[in-house]
């Protein structure tokens, strides 16, 4: 039985019941400020009970003697964090199973983090996680998460990742029935201007119905972050081990389902995007996005759920074209690049379509700025970005960039952007594709209209008749009449999730 969660229970509250624990007893290794996470523990009384060992490498060749050598010299990293849980769980298991196993859950705590640096030059972040059994003798389960630390001083910071650590502890022993309350309670006696954090992961025998992919989902639906990337596998990762010094490429769409016209727009904009001189072909990553409003029926009001089971039956289609997905909260583009600018100085293609273009040069989406849409503008074209629009058909006319209409006062803007090399049309497009709108292949997709085949990829065709994905119902098939979920127990995910 999960136990509730208690709102009012302090950080050393926490320390002190797993510490009273008899049967929870494990170590400690932390590297730079997250060594406060052990101390409140000890702080706490009765850690003798619980504390086997602590301990920090925090000398470079001492952690490479202990650990390993890390290739690439990064030793805040989710590599760095492996190794220490892999060393300190494989001790206990080695020293202690055979004195204790019998009646101890054995867990291994580590963390390497990066606090603010003396001259307050470098952000702070850090990795963290648990390696734990829930049962004697049973197997391990691990817990892993990259924090960001945005307190602008160094110790509070430490108290930061210190707090952070012990509500990690608690939820491992306490909440690891029920993912969300899990998550939730990380954010226990701290606040989302101290801390974000953009990706964790659940694996092990007692997290099989965890899907991380809806974790992401989480993640960027409660504020913990702005955004969550995953890759094809389905694996979270975390966004600045994905993309730091990348050329990106992203594409933003509902993909409810994702269409030829889609498919096309991608491999067009990208293939446009290579061709530019200041971009390093074998240094690309594209990225399909879905924003939390488009994971919402259209219209929809900010505060309506998300039908998790309709985002995963969209991610699933994605991965299978191995795509990586980004969720984010990005409702604007400038933000979206803003952010993007945080991890990577290389130049950035964002594909998009005809009426998108109309939207960013639209002023009434910018009343809340100061600046209006020039301040918008400032985020967005100021950084080394470039939009590619793709083509829109309306009554017989193909709308391009040439065909942008603005009010007098924005001509000679939109018109230093072009001349700026700022914004292009993708030129090699398939021309069929513009008389498609997806709004209409789902529909035909509800009704298993004859021909709604021939507007999807193959693949994605045979994942919705397989599935049922969207809507779709073979005429006259009882076998498939009423049938909610996919064969990969995907309901029963949701319900552990929930």
């Amino acid at each position: 039985m999960t136990a509730p969660q208690i709102n009012t229970i302090g950080t050393k509250q926490k320390a002190l019941a797993i510490n009273l624990d008899p049967e929870i007893y494990g170590s400690f290794a932390e590297i730079g400020a997250g060594q406060d996470v052990a101390a409140n523990f000890f702080k706490a009384g009765g850690s003798s009970g619980t504390i086997a060992k602590t301990m920090s490498a925090y000398d470079m060749l001492f952690s490479d003697a202990i650990y390993g050598a890390e290739k690439k010299k990064r030793y805040v990293s989710e590599s760095r964090l492996i190794s220490m849980l892999e060393r300190e769980y494989g001790l206990l298991i080695e020293r202690l199973a055979a004195q204790r196993g019998a009646t101890t859950t054995f867990f291994a705590f580590s963390d390497t983090i990066s606090a603010l640096n003396y001259h307050k030059t470098n952000e702070g972040h850090g990795w963290m996680g648990v390696r734990f059994q829930l049962k004697p003798e049973g197997g391990y389960n691990d817990v892993i998460l990259h924090v960001k630390l945005l307190d602008n001083d160094n110790n509070l910071q430490q108290q930061a990742s210190g707090i952070l650590g012990v509500n990690l502890m608690y939820a491992c022993f306490n909440y690891h029935e029920n993912s969300v309350l899990f998550l939730m309670s990380l954010m226990d006696d701290l606040s989302k201007d101290r801390i974000q954090i953009d990706m964790i992961r659940f694996e092990g025998p007692d997290f099989i119905k965890v899907d991380n992919r809806l974790m992401s989902l989480h993640l960027v639906k409660y504020g913990f972050s702005d955004a969550a990337v995953f890759g094809p596998d389905g694996k979270n990762q975390q966004p600045s081990e994905v993309l730091y010094k990348k050329n990106i490429v992203i594409v933003r769409g509902r993909f409810r389902p994702i269409i030829n016209v889609h498919i096309d727009m991608l491999n067009t904009g990208v293939q446009q995007f290579l061709e530019e001189p200041d971009v390093d072909k074998e240094n690309v990553v594209v990225l399909t996005e879905l924003t939390l409003q488009s994971l919402k029926e259209r219209n929809a009001d900010m505060n309506a759920d998300i039908d998790e089971k309709d985002f995963l039956d969209r991610v699933d289609i994605l991965s299978s074209l191995g795509q990586t997905v980004m969720i984010s909260n990005f409702h604007e583009y400038y933000k979206l690049v803003a952010y993007l600018s945080t991890i990577t100085k290389l130049k950035m293609g964002v594909v998009l379509g005809y009426p998108n273009l109309e939207y960013i040069f639209s002023e009434e989406h910018y009343k809340n700025l100061p600046g209006g849409i020039l301040e918008s503008f400032a985020t967005l074209f100021s950084r080394k970005v470039k939009l590619f629009i793709y083509p829109t058909l309306r009554n017989g006319v193909i709308q391009n960039c040439l065909r942008l209409q603005l009010p007098p006062h924005l001509i000679d803007l939109y018109r230093y952007l072009i001349a700026n090399n700022k914004i292009e049309d993708i030129t090699h497009y398939n021309r069929n594709n513009l008389n498609v709108q997806t709004d209409r292949v789902l529909d035909m997709i509800k009704e298993d209209e004859k021909g709604w085949e021939e507007y999807v990829p193959a693949e994605v065709a045979t994942i919705i008749k397989d599935r049922c994905l969207f809507g779709f119902k073979r005429k006259n098939d009882s076998a498939i009449e009423g049938k909610t979920a996919n064969e990969n127990g995907v309901e029963s995910v949701l319900n552990t999730a929930s």
